[in-house]
């Protein structure tokens, strides 16, 4: 669906939301999860943010992708749910678990999808590595750890991270790169040992 016609819009009608979530759901869902690991979270700020779009439509000018929109009213929403005492409590003691099947054949998945393989036995192997990739780059520091996450899954260019996370673009290109190392170096120590 073409959404360029929101960037004057005042209001949106629930088909045109109802598009929004299934062309978007996933992604915010992901990035929700991504900042909160926590899927119970994920589900309640994702459902926040769409209710925040559909009252504040308004406010897109087009001036970003709608995608970059979405993410960074995913991302504001999820901050302030982070600073309430509710989000504070309910993380004590949760970590990030194994994704499980059903997460899996929801689409709710950590890892890209456009990887193709030759075989069942090698796309499995691969798998694996991905899931030990991505264990890699949500151990890192969060600095480096969103912007890999925005680069790399949600594929934005370096000017619309900084845009939404309000840093320069020198900043984004050179935490980019030195997260890109750090993943680089923890992965060659786990395939040494």
């Amino acid at each position: 669906m073409d959404y360029q016609f929101l960037a004057h819009a005042q209001t949106i009608d629930n088909d045109t939301l109802s598009h929004m979530m299934d062309d978007y759901g996933n992604d915010v869902w992901n990035y929700v999860y991504f900042l909160t690991k926590s899927t119970e979270l994920a589900d309640e700020v994702s459902q926040e943010v769409f209710i925040r779009v559909y009252s504040g439509i308004a406010h897109f000018r087009g001036e970003s992708s709608l995608k970059t929109w979405l993410l960074t009213i995913t991302r504001n929403t999820t901050f302030t749910y982070r600073k309430s005492r509710f989000f504070r409590s309910s993380l004590w003691g949760e970590t990030l678990s194994i994704q499980t099947e059903q997460e899996y054949s929801t689409g709710r998945e950590m890892i890209p999808d456009t990887y193709a393989h030759p075989s069942a036995e090698a796309e499995v192997l691969s798998k694996e590595h991905v899931h030990e990739i991505w264990d890699i780059v949500m151990a890192l520091p969060d600095k480096f750890r969103e912007i890999l996450l925005l680069h790399l899954k949600y594929e934005l260019h370096t000017n619309e991270i900084a845009e939404m996370l309000r840093i320069s673009t020198g900043t984004v290109k050179s935490r980019l790169s030195r997260g890109k190392a750090k993943v680089q170096k923890q992965w060659e120590e786990r395939s040494e040992s």
